[in-house]
């Protein structure tokens, strides 16, 4: 997996997350997972294909869902209903289009899913993708709250 693929997807996270939470963002240490791996509870899914071929996942607990959407939307939110569902799509909206307007800058030619949204317990996102890793990385928001971007890229098999 090529670095030029990761970086704009995590700059574009840490960018997106600061901005639209109005709060320090650090990133947590890079580490790798098998592609078939559990989610935490909530997490939004963008397929890639063209040049590339995978899927970016922003993964986090349903608490960390109900307080970002709280903050995106100047609410309270107690109940993960449509409206926060909605809010986590045009998060993973925001952030993807951010990086893919970088990687379109760097030629990379590719096209992007709608954000599907995943939620509950003991669920597993597998991907197949052969032998590619994710590369994890953590966005700790404070207060104990996480958001980890899940990066599965490769380039197109010809």
């Amino acid at each position: 997996m090529r670095v030029e693929y990761i970086n704009p997807f995590v700059e574009s996270a840490y960018n997106v997350l600061k901005e639209v939470l109005n709060s320090e963002v650090k990133r947590g240490e890079i580490y790798l997972k098998p592609t078939s791996m559990s989610i935490m509870g909530v997490a939004a899914l963008v397929g890639l294909a063209g040049d590339v071929e995978g899927r970016v996942l922003f993964d986090m607990t349903k608490d960390t869902a109900l307080s970002v959407a709280g903050s995106m939307n100047g609410e309270n939110f107690t109940v993960f209903d449509e409206l926060a569902k909605a809010t986590i799509q045009e998060l993973a909206n925001m952030i993807t289009a951010q990086a893919v307007t970088k990687l379109h800058d760097l030629c990379f030619k590719f096209d992007l899913t709608p954000p599907a949204l995943f939620t509950g317990d003991n669920m597993e996102v597998s991907t197949n993708l052969g032998e590619v890793e994710a590369l994890i990385v953590p966005m700790e928001l404070g207060s104990g709250n996480k958001i980890e971007v899940n990066v599965a890229i490769r380039e197109r098999v010809k």
